[in-house]
């Protein structure tokens, strides 16, 4: 007979104590019902879509929300990358979407599959399922099923949302141009099944769905293309404005043309049309979640693999940038003895994403893993240390004309980079020499490049604390390097 909510409540909050430890410890013993795990991450979503979105602010208000969370890479490959294994794109070897530094065929010739969360939960006893949107260059009709997932209906180019291929399980099967076909209601709905079908077991479980939308071309659902009439984009201050002493990858760029706002403030209006549908499904998935008697004993994790800029720096449609409107997504996690409608200011990225899910159930953590477990803040709170530094690594200009992602000089193309986000700054070093810094306590908005000025023993140390992380292959060195000045 499966245990009352308030007996499944009991027994995550002793997992979830018997777990605040460092990620180099030992596991603790898992309880007799081991948390779930549900992780729905999106592609391309800004914090600026959060607002059109109910079912997350819902999430928020009932867990916490991390205001310092920055992704390794903003760009899909690298940064999902990083999600699944806990690592830097210098320890994954994936750096783009595609060719000799990305994409699938890297991420799984260099052994990255064998040591995600999804194998290391499912060696714990965990069912595990993947639906949606994998790593560029996976093609659904090899109808191949990566390591670690007990259940996997994994797309290839289903950016359209319609008119697709799911690998379900080693069978290919073809959806169409129904409304029924409509790809984030798909996966919503295997979603739900897969949370009864577990929950009716009584075996603890993690569920990954990683939705296309709202990359371009920005497809919504067809009940929602009425939505937001006359939405246009946000002006923040940075909003068609090129920051002083800018980058000779983004110096060339004028003031936007009536064309290109034209176009930006109907795109951003079909985003924020295009995530209803994700929200409507994580509003049904928590609703099976307390159908099926396990939503006191279940993770709610919510995120994105990047952001996107919409004219923010005198930039179009794009992302690829160290800057915040790329770096910085939301994360937000609810779930047993996890406090509500608190936010956290540390500083956390996707590395800590695989560690975090490890922890929660009970499976070990390598010591070859770059990131920490979120555990701790989630339950220390404001007290626990954490790391003052992050890390982004982006190989570009990216050209391959095949990639979804392709951007020009307008978009945003930059060369390649290594920056440092603290809580308080941002330093960026290009491979041609030349670097940004940003004091962000007195601009935010990052329109004042500030390097020039800085004192020749400052630059050392700033060099030296980016060098550091960029060298760091371990658990122990990665948080070392991580405290920066």
């Amino acid at each position: 007979m499966r245990r009352s909510l308030a007996a499944l409540a009991t027994a995550a909050l002793a997992v979830t104590a018997g777990l605040v430890a460092s990620a180099g410890a030992s596991p603790a013993v898992a309880a007799a019902t081991p948390p779930n795990i549900v992780f729905v991450l999106v592609d391309d979503l800004a914090w600026n879509l959060v607002q059109h979105m109910p079912n997350v602010q819902r999430l928020q208000t009932d867990g916490t929300t991390f205001t310092n969370y920055t992704v390794t890479d903003s760009l899909c490959c690298p940064s999902r990358s990083s999600i699944f294994t806990g690592k830097f794109p210098h320890d994954t070897g994936v750096f783009t979407n595609g060719g000799s530094d990305g994409g699938f065929a890297v991420f799984r010739n260099r052994g990255n599959e064998s040591k995600t969360f999804a194998t290391a939960l499912q060696a714990q006893g965990y069912s595990t399922a993947f639906m949606g949107k994998y790593l560029n260059g996976y093609l659904p009709r090899d109808l191949y099923t990566p390591p670690g997932w007990t259940e996997w209906y994994g797309a290839g180019d289903a950016y359209g949302e319609y008119n697709y291929n799911l690998n379900e399980n080693g069978t290919l099967v073809h959806y169409g141009n129904t409304d029924a076909d409509y790809l984030t209601d798909v996966v919503g709905a295997k979603g739900k099944s897969f949370i009864q079908r577990q929950a009716a077991a009584n075996k603890p479980f993690l569920l990954e769905i990683s939705t296309f939308a709202p990359h371009g071309p920005f497809t919504p659902a067809r009940q929602d293309l009425d939505k937001f009439p006359g939405l246009t984009a946000p002006h923040t201050p940075a909003w068609n404005t090129l920051p002083a002493n800018a980058p000779t990858w983004l110096a060339g760029n004028g003031p936007l043309t009536t064309a290109e706002i034209t176009k930006i403030n109907t795109d951003y209006r079909k985003r924020a049309q295009a995530v209803q549908a994700v929200d409507r499904m994580i509003a049904g998935l928590r609703q099976q979640l307390t159908a099926s008697g396990v939503a006191n004993n279940t993770y709610v994790v919510f995120s994105s693999d990047n952001g996107f800029h919409m004219g923010d720096h005198r930039l179009v449609e794009g992302k690829q940038t160290a800057y915040d409107h790329d770096v910085v997504v939301p994360l937000v996690i609810a779930g047993p003895n996890v406090p509500s409608g608190i936010s956290r200011p540390q500083v956390v990225q996707n590395i800590d994403l695989a560690p975090t899910f490890q922890r929660l159930g009970g499976a070990p953590v390598a010591g070859d893993v770059n990131g920490r477990s979120l555990v701790t803040l989630l339950t220390g709170g404001q007290t626990a240390p954490w790391r003052t530094g992050s890390l982004i690594e982006h190989h570009g200009p990216g050209v391959s004309a095949d990639d979804p992602d392709v951007q020009d000089a307008r978009n945003g193309m930059p060369t390649t980079y290594e920056a440092l986000r603290t809580e308080i700054y941002t330093y960026i070093e290009y491979d041609n020499g030349e670097h940004e810094y940003y004091d962000r306590t007195t601009d935010p908005y990052q329109l004042n490049n500030t390097y020039a000025g800085l004192s020749a023993s400052r630059k050392t140390t700033l060099h030296s604390e980016l060098d550091a992380l960029v060298n760091c292959h371990t658990n122990a060195g990665c948080w070392t390097a991580g405290h920066v000045s």
